[in-house]
C-alpha cells in the first residue's frame, strides 16, 4: 500500500489575495506569470468582482462573468466568430494555420457553419452516440485491465489521453494503425491558439497541419472509393454532403476533419484527467461520489444520473476550454461597457463557471450540484456539436475507473500543460492501492 505523497497546493500552488489583486491589476494575456497558470481562479475572481470587462494593452477586452458572457453567446449578429481578421497578424495569411483556424467549423459563421454544423450533427446522432457506448466501455476496460496488470500507471498518457482519440477515429473510420500521430498533431494545431506564439509552437503547428492535410488527402480519396453507412460515419457524411447539394469543398471538407479530430480530442482528454485528479484533491467528494455509486449499482438510470451530474461538476470547476473569442461587427454595450465595432473579446468560460452570481460556493467542488448552468461546451449557435459524445465519454471513463480503482493515488505531483487556453495535465502518475 502506498501512502499519498501529493497535497492538494502541489498540484495547483497557494495564491494569495493580494498576489491574485496585483496579478489583476496589470492583467495582459499576453504576458501571464507562470503562478496563473497553475491556478488562475483567484485572478479571475478579482476581475470579475473590480473589472469584469476589462480593457486589455492591446485594445481587446476580456470578459470574466456568467452573464456577460452569455449575452455575447447569444448575440452571435454583432459577435463575429469568423478570425481572419484576428488571425491574419498572429499567422500571415500565406500560413498553413491561417488557412486551417480560418476554414475550421468553431471559427466561422453562417454560412459556412451552418452547412459543416449541419452535416456533423447529422452523424452525431442518438443513435449512433449510442452505438459508440460498447466500443467506449470495451476500450476503456482494455486500458484499466493493462494498468491493473501493473499496478501503477499515468493518468493522462495511458488512459484520459487514449479514450478521446480512438474514438474520434472511429466516428472517422481512421485504420487503427494509423492513428499513432493523430495526438500529436492536435496538440500542436491547438497550441498554436494559446494567446501568445513561440516560434517553436508556430512551426510545430504548421508542420501538423501539412502532415494532418497530407495524411486526410489519402484517407478522403480512399473513403470516395469505399464510402461508409453516412448515418454512423461523419467521414463519408461529410463528403457526401445533403441531398440537396450542400458539399464542401475539398478545402473545407480536410480542415474541418482536422477539426473533428483535434476537437474531439484535447478537450475530452482534459476532462477525464481533471476529474480524477480533482477527486485526489477532494477527498470528501471521492469518498461521497463513490458511496452513492454503490447505492445505485443495481438502479442504472440512478447510476448514470449520479455520473452525469458529476461530469457536469467537472467541467464546471476545471473546464478544458478556458477561452473562447469573439470580434464584435458592430458597436455594443456589454455589462454596461460600450465596446467598439472591430472590438476583439476574450470570453473567459473558466471565470465565468464559477461566478457566484450563478454557482454558489463556486469555489467548492460539489458533485451533487443541480442546475449546473456551465459553459464549459459554449452556448447558442456555436455550441459544441460533439457535447453528448463527451458526456458519454466523460461517464463511462470515470465511472468504470472508479469502479475498477477506487483507493487509487498520484505518486508524485502531476504537470499541468502550462497553457492558458487549454486546461489539463500532461502527467499524473498514480497507483492503482493507495
Amino acid at each position: 500500500m502506498v501512502t499519498p505523497t501529493v497535497p492538494p497546493e502541489a498540484i495547483t500552488p497557494p495564491m494569495t489575495p493580494e498576489r491574485a489583486a496585483a496579478i489583476a491589476s496589470t492583467f495582459d494575456l499576453h504576458a501571464l506569470p507562470p503562478d496563473f497558470l497553475a491556478n488562475p481562479y483567484p485572478v479571475y475572481a478579482a476581475l470579475r468582482e473590480r473589472e469584469p470587462v476589462r480593457a486589455m494593452p492591446d485594445g481587446s477586452w476580456f470578459l470574466t462573468r456568467h452573464a456577460d458572457l452569455v449575452a455575447v453567446y447569444r448575440d452571435a449578429a454583432t459577435f463575429s466568430s469568423d478570425k481572419h481578421v484576428e488571425f491574419a497578424p498572429k499567422y500571415g495569411t500565406d500560413s498553413p494555420l491561417y488557412e486551417h483556424h480560418t476554414t475550421s467549423l468553431v471559427f466561422n459563421d453562417p454560412p459556412l457553419h451552418t452547412r459543416v454544423r449541419k452535416l456533423i450533427m447529422g452523424a452525431l446522432t442518438r443513435r449512433a452516440i449510442a452505438d459508440v457506448e460498447p466500443g467506449l466501455v470495451a476500450l476503456v476496460d482494455r486500458l484499466l485491465d493493462a494498468i491493473e496488470a501493473r499496478g501503477q500507471g499515468d493518468l493522462i498518457e495511458d488512459y484520459a489521453a487514449a479514450i478521446p482519440v480512438e474514438i474520434i477515429g472511429n466516428l472517422l473510420a481512421v485504420p487503427h494503425d494509423e492513428r499513432g500521430p493523430l495526438r500529436g498533431w492536435s496538440l500542436a494545431i491547438l497550441g498554436a491558439l494559446e494567446p501568445v506564439l513561440t516560434p517553436v509552437q508556430r512551426q510545430a503547428g504548421e508542420r501538423a497541419v501539412r502532415e494532418m492535410l497530407e495524411y486526410l488527402r489519402a484517407l478522403v480519396a480512399d473513403r470516395r472509393r469505399h464510402p461508409l453507412d453516412p448515418q454512423r460515419d461523419v467521414l463519408t457524411r461529410l463528403i457526401q454532403g445533403e441531398a440537396d447539394g450542400q458539399r464542401l469543398s475539398e478545402t473545407e471538407l480536410l480542415h474541418n476533419c482536422i477539426f473533428l479530430l483535434n476537437a474531439g480530442h484535447e478537450t475530452t482528454t482534459n476532462l477525464i484527467g481533471n476529474a480524477l485528479v480533482c477527486l485526489h484533491e477532494w477527498p470528501q467528494e471521492k469518498a461521497r461520489l463513490l458511496q452513492r455509486l454503490h447505492a445505485t449499482r443495481d438502479r442504472p438510470e440512478q447510476h448514470e444520473a449520479v455520473l452525469a451530474a458529476a461530469v457536469d461538476e467537472f467541467l464546471r470547476f476545471e473546464s478544458s476550454n478556458q477561452l473562447g473569442n469573439r470580434r464584435a461587427l458592430r458597436a455594443a454595450v456589454v455589462g454596461g461597457v460600450p465596446l467598439p465595432e472591430g472590438a476583439l473579446v476574450t470570453l473567459c468560460i473558466g471565470a465565468a463557471n464559477r461566478d457566484p452570481a450563478v454557482f454558489a460556493d463556486p469555489e467548492r467542488l460539489d458533485l451533487t450540484r443541480s442546475d449546473n448552468r456551465h459553459l464549459a461546451f459554449g452556448f447558442g449557435v456555436h455550441q459544441c456539436a460533439g457535447l453528448s459524445l463527451a458526456r458519454l465519454e466523460g461517464r463511462i471513463a470515470i465511472g468504470r475507473f472508479l469502479a475498477r480503482f477506487p483507493r487509487y493515488a498520484l505518486s508524485a505531483p502531476p504537470v499541468r500543460g502550462g497553457r492558458a487556453r487549454f486546461r489539463g495535465f500532461v502527467r499524473a502518475p498514480f497507483v492503482t492501492e493507495g
